[in-house]
């Protein structure tokens, strides 16, 4: 039993997140051109056809941009809360939307995915956890601060998508302006590096094998420093940081008859992701 997961990208240039099996797949967000998932997903084995829906977190731009093109183009459907389809003023040609509700599972295939509310500065933000083969993934970016919503969910995963967006120290002395130092750090924009390091010691779940810190900042955050930080604290769960410049290794996430056992990805893989 097994579930494949990878960021095809990651940051404010833009989100989007797979998960699937053997047979199907998801997007969270479409924040990448159809071209460029085309090429990403093609660059790792990964058959487009395998996607069967794609699961919107929040209207901004560096989630949804690629959403109409590969939506349309391949007759995708598209879960979304009314709230944020009415926000993010979509045109959606030979598109299906369905209403997303929180707390409410979509089987997807033998997938099922469940969105949460979380806290972040858009109409009506929520995270995801999808679950399938005994296993459960989680998808937790564009956080203000680690609710209870968030919390609970983590504690499930077997493998995580983990926001870590700045370094507190980089932020304060960056050269953003305050206003916008205060929207990122102000309990409804990200979640800093020591934010995300608190929720992943005190709340991890002992079968977790997989994290990956996502959504960093180009400005704000440096992968060697965040590395540092949680390498200590790792254990044995693989610790990986997902690019903003291309898609990171397909993981591969197992479920045997001893709990889960973590796989290390193919070493071709590996080149050509740079931070």
């Amino acid at each position: 039993m097994s579930l494949f997961i990878t960021s095809l990208n990651s940051g404010s240039n833009g989100n989007c997140y797979y998960i699937g099996n053997k047979k199907e797949a998801v997007l969270i967000d479409a924040g990448l051109s159809c071209r460029e998932v085309e090429k990403r997903m093609h660059s790792l084995d990964l058959p487009v056809t395998n996607v069967k829906a794609i699961f919107i977190s929040h209207e901004h731009t560096d989630h949804v941009k690629g959403l109409p093109g590969i939506a349309s183009k391949y007759k995708l459907p598209v879960y979304i809360t009314g709230k944020t389809l009415q926000k993010g003023g979509f045109v959606l040609r030979d598109t299906v939307t369905l209403p997303l509700g929180a707390n409410e599972p979509v089987a997807i295939g033998d997938l099922v995915v469940t969105a949460f509310p979380k806290n972040h500065d858009a109409v009506d933000p929520h995270s995801f956890i999808i679950s399938g083969e005994g296993i459960t993934i989680g998808v937790f970016t564009d956080i203000g601060i680690p609710c209870e919503h968030v919390i609970y969910h983590f504690k499930q995963c077997n493998a995580a998508f983990l926001e870590a967006n700045y370094d507190e120290v980089l932020l304060q002395q960056g050269k953003y302006p305050f206003q916008l130092k205060q929207r990122i750090r102000g309990g409804k924009g990200h979640l800093s590096n020591k934010q995300a390091l608190d929720l992943f010691i005190t709340h991890r779940p002992s079968f977790m094998s997989h994290l990956l810190l996502s959504h960093l900042s180009r400005e704000n955050n440096c992968p060697d420093l965040l590395m540092q930080l949680f390498t200590p604290h790792a254990t044995d769960t693989s610790i990986s940081i997902a690019s903003r410049f291309g898609a990171s290794p397909v993981y591969t996430v197992y479920k045997g008859e001893n709990g889960v056992i973590k796989t290390i990805p193919a070493p071709r893989l590996l080149q050509g992701v740079l931070f």
